[in-house]
């Protein structure tokens, strides 16, 4: 039984193609993100492990820098080489980007203190079918000033009861938004969100919501007073069609001092011999053996003049810069 001295913390960014996943979240009768991780390494470590994902993606729902840890009883591998051995070991629709090792009660989900997604559009023409695998297909274009003027009424604090599931299970709807956009990127039309946490299909649902108002919607000022109305209804019978998982990304997840929501109560590492912690807590229990700017606010943070392209599968380059 190794040491509890032996056993690390690894950090993994992952991307992946979610369109035929089952969402993140292992099941039993479904392929799922963290079920191909979890089985690439068990071969690794020759028994069962556990890892934990920042955030829960649905089916159909893809990834650019999703999070995920796990601990490791291997003291042989240095952290940053976990991203060669797994993808070794993995489908070509789930790649790990990159490894590192970080402190022993870091948990990816509940350390997060924000989570980015990105949701892309095409708008009008004839797109092909490899770019409809990634993107939502919308017969025209729509207005873009309408748009950020009803994406800035969700800008800070609010209950979003209106955009949660019937199924969602959250004791709290109440989340913050921080960054909440529209714009042109690569001849694609990108929906940026970003908040300490998300409800379920939160974002799917504003999106479609958002596109519904905007044709209703006269002028700015009159779309922002819909989704005004519409956000403190509360009423989630009167929002717009869910948008659907294909033009969604969680694109990055940010730790540090986290503003909003609770501060997560730290505990220590598991050890080989330990128990799984119950998926309740999320915990992760490895070596045991056995949930989405005009409008651009100063909040929104968004740093415009740094240059950074990123190769996404079906969008191909997308500049960071051109917001």
């Amino acid at each position: 039984m190794p040491h509890q001295s032996m056993v690390r913390g690894i950090k993994l960014t992952i991307a992946y193609d979610g369109t035929d996943f089952s969402g993140w979240q292992r099941q039993k009768n479904g392929r799922s993100v963290q079920g191909e991780l979890e089985a690439a390494l068990a071969k690794m470590h020759g028994h069962e492990m556990r890892i934990t994902g920042a955030g829960r993606t649905d089916a159909g729902v893809h990834a650019m820098g999703q999070v995920a840890g796990f601990y490791t009883d291997i003291a042989s591998i240095p952290a940053d080489r976990f991203t060669l051995a797994l993808n070794k070991l993995m489908p070509r629709d789930v790649r790990v980007l990159s490894s590192e090792e970080v402190n022993g009660d870091f948990h990816a989900r509940f350390d997060a203190s924000l989570r980015r997604y990105r949701y892309f559009l095409i708008c009008g023409g004839t797109p092909d079918p490899f770019a409809l695998r990634y993107a939502h297909f919308v017969p025209y274009y729509p207005r873009v000033t309408v748009l950020n003027a009803m994406a800035s009424v969700v800008l800070g604090e609010h209950d979003f009861s209106t955009f949660a599931s019937a199924q969602d299970a959250s004791q709290s709807r109440s989340r913050h938004i921080s960054e909440s956009v529209f714009f042109f990127n690569e001849g694609k039309l990108v929906y940026q969100v970003a908040g300490n946490a998300f409800l379920w299909r939160q974002v799917r649902s504003l999106v479609g919501t958002f596109l519904e108002l905007e044709r209703e919607a006269s002028t700015p000022e009159r779309g922002e007073a819909l989704m005004r109305e519409l956000l403190e209804s509360k009423d989630r019978s009167r929002a717009g069609a869910t948008a659907p998982a294909c033009g969604l990304f969680l694109w990055s997840v940010e730790y540090g001092a986290r503003i909003h929501g609770h501060t997560r109560r730290k505990r220590p590492h598991p050890v080989s011999g330990e128990s799984p912690a119950s998926d309740t807590s999320d915990m992760a229990s490895v070596c045991s053996g056995s949930s989405e700017i005009s409008g651009v606010s100063a909040t929104a943070s968004l740093d415009l003049a740094e240059e950074y392209r990123r190769l996404v599968p079906g969008l191909g380059w997308i500049n960071e810069a051109e917001k």
